[in-house]
């Protein structure tokens, strides 16, 4: 059944687009699975990529074929989402190992501010003292004692942090200090952590290097946020452009939602913007029929089983997929 629909001429007008997020340094995986992947998993994909004689497209060459009706049987694109350093020392060697086009949809602000992800490395230090209950908190604003026996006790505390920063309008270089003051409290090692820039983005001289390399970077807002007034979300999608456009010479003219959250609104700002697709993290295939501003991916994560995947390469997965509720929008916590 699974080689029928893979080579069925439904399977060849469709373009299976996977969608990664991070590739675990160290233990980002066991915090995150389904943000981080573990290395050894993704080589696993790429090898089934590759003896299945899976035909790997650029994300453009691609949806250009689905419009034309050119695609070229059981195609499939592979897209990272916010480019973290960790794409540069995990993820692209091992893609280039297989000769395999990629495109990263980058976020602009933390490339420039070299500094953890205010509100994913708080979440992540929480996470090293898990199961733990500690008699501090007070001086952050947060309740003393800080309770970190669960995820949800933890995303609380982590909330506050957020919610109090923005009250306070404070700037990256305030909130980073909120994260050295959270690191000692812990009595973790924010220095060891952040020399091995863990969840950091790239830097522009990475992002420049990659792309003489053939890596395609597009756009994913500058601070990975959608607002809801127009003119701030299109000043993000501007902002975002143009410092890419200054560090990689080309114009981005495709978009991924951060954190697949997307309203229609949103549609008609990104036409204004000049923006030729977008991507969801809305399970499925794309095809001809799809709104290219609503495209479809398979999230992938270290969860899903080396069969499941095939299946989605295939074509079987979305016909199972039918079978649960409407598709869930990606909504990673903190």
């Amino acid at each position: 059944m699974f080689r029928v629909v893979r080579d069925s001429r439904w399977r060849r007008q469709r373009l299976l687009i996977l969608c990664y997020h991070g590739i675990a340094q160290e233990d980002e995986h066991e915090w995150r699975p389904g943000l981080f992947m573990p290395p050894g998993i993704l080589e696993q994909r790429l090898e089934i990529l590759k003896r299945g004689h899976y035909n790997v497209v650029g994300l453009g060459q691609g949806l250009e074929g689905l419009q034309k009706g050119t695609l070229p049987p059981r195609s499939v694109a592979i897209t990272f989402d916010d480019g973290c350093y960790d794409f540069y020392s995990q993820a692209y060697p091992l893609l280039t190992k297989y000769g395999f086009p990629v495109t990263v949809y980058q976020t602009t602000y933390y490339s420039d501010y070299q500094k953890p992800i205010f509100n994913l490395f708080c979440s992540y230090l929480l996470w090293k003292r898990r199961g733990e209950v500690l008699n501090q908190g007070f001086e952050l604003g947060v309740e003393s004692p800080m309770d970190l026996r669960s995820e949800a006790s933890r995303h609380q505390i982590v909330l506050k942090l957020v919610k109090g920063s923005e009250a306070q309008g404070l700037t990256g270089a305030e909130k980073n200090e909120i994260t050295t003051r959270l690191a000692a409290l812990l009595g973790v090692d924010y220095e060891k952590l952040t020399a091995k820039r863990i969840l950091q983005l790239m830097t522009g001289q990475e992002i420049a290097e990659l792309a003489r390399r053939g890596v395609d970077f597009q756009l994913h807002t500058h601070r990975h946020r959608t607002p809801e007034q127009e003119d701030l979300f299109r000043k993000e999608i501007d902002d975002n452009r143009n410092r890419l456009q200054q560090i990689v010479g080309s114009t981005a003219t495709h978009f991924c939602y951060p954190s697949g959250i997307y309203k229609t609104e949103f549609l008609s700002w990104l036409r204004e913007e000049q923006v030729v697709s977008a991507t969801t993290c809305d399970a499925g295939l794309a095809s001809a029929e799809s709104d290219p501003l609503l495209l479809p991916r398979l999230v992938d994560t270290a969860a899903r089983s080396a069969l499941e995947f095939r299946s989605w390469l295939d074509g079987i997965g979305p016909v199972l997929a039918l079978q649960k509720t409407a598709p869930q929008r990606y909504v990673p916590r903190d």
